[in-house]
């Protein structure tokens, strides 16, 4: 039977009748118009040029995970802006981390909040974390239209699995194609970088405060060598964005906190510029 949609009040019935706990099925039925992968496309006429997020990182320790993000958006080779926001959360014990077309990127994040707060009101309980990588990897596939035509969105999803009592992490490739990852993870375009930093860096066994140095310590390698990725930026005061997933929720560390491990980075590179990287942990 279909819903009335006629209006009754302010609402129409179709946001007062029971239906899909998925928030992208239901405006697939009332307004599909809305959905990103659902717009009518121009002719392709060479590169669209467009803000780009860029480097995002992960990594798990025992009793969470901590992505983070630098703070740099390019247009080609232009600096498009310098403290752009790139990781969000999703829920409670959840967040995304962003690389490719800024725009339609925070797009997808905002709905795909949507999503997951609409599950938990509609069934009164929440997704599990497979669940919810499943649901951002239905979204990316939406996009693939727009990303053929150079507009990818290419997100970092990591989380605290209740049900397993651990921190995890996955990648996605433009198609929606989602792989898990164990230990760390990056992407964008200083991720070959910064997946280099932490392989040498990493051990299964850091503690919460040496797994936030070390994903500083990538994104400070990332920035290095790759001239779209943003390092800790000391004279504007502009550091990057990191957070922490555990089984108390999620937490951003506030600028303060951010500073100090960058500034910690910064003063031992000066100290011992050829030396060997792992004192820095």
């Amino acid at each position: 039977m279909e819903a009335n949609t006629r209006s009754t009040g302010r609402l129409p019935a179709a946001f007062l009748t029971p239906g899909s706990s998925s928030f992208m099925d239901f405006l697939s039925d009332h307004s599909p118009e809305i959905l990103p992968g659902n717009r009518s496309l121009p002719p392709l006429q060479g590169a669209v040029e467009a803000p780009h997020g860029t480097t995002i990182v992960a990594a798990s320790f025992p009793g969470g995970v901590v992505l983070a993000g630098d703070r740099r958006a390019t247009m080609g080779n232009m600096i498009a802006q310098r403290d752009i926001e790139k990781v969000f959360p999703a829920d409670e014990y959840s967040a995304v981390g962003i690389a490719g077309t800024a725009g339609l990127a925070v797009e997808m994040v905002k709905l795909f909040q949507l999503e997951l707060e609409h599950f938990e009101k509609v069934e009164g309980t929440t997704l599990s974390l497979e669940g919810k990588a499943n649901r951002l990897s239905t979204m990316i596939r939406s996009n693939l239209a727009m990303a053929m035509q150079g507009l990818a969105v290419v997100p970092l999803f990591a989380g605290f699995d209740v049900d397993r009592e651990k921190g995890r992490i996955f990648s996605y490739d433009v198609t929606g194609g989602r792989s898990e990852e164990h230990g760390y993870a990056a992407t964008g375009s200083g991720s070959v970088f910064a997946r280099g930093s932490m392989k040498k860096l990493y051990r299964a066994d850091l503690t919460e405060e040496q797994t936030l140095t070390l994903v500083v310590q990538a994104l400070y390698d990332a920035a290095d060598d790759d001239s779209a990725t943003g390092g800790p930026d000391v004279a504007r005061r502009i550091y990057p964005i990191v957070t922490v997933i555990t089984d108390e929720g999620f937490r951003r560390l506030n600028d303060t906190e951010s500073a100090e491990i960058a500034r910690a980075i910064l003063e031992r590179r000066l100290e011992q510029p050829d030396g060997p990287r792992a004192a820095l942990l």
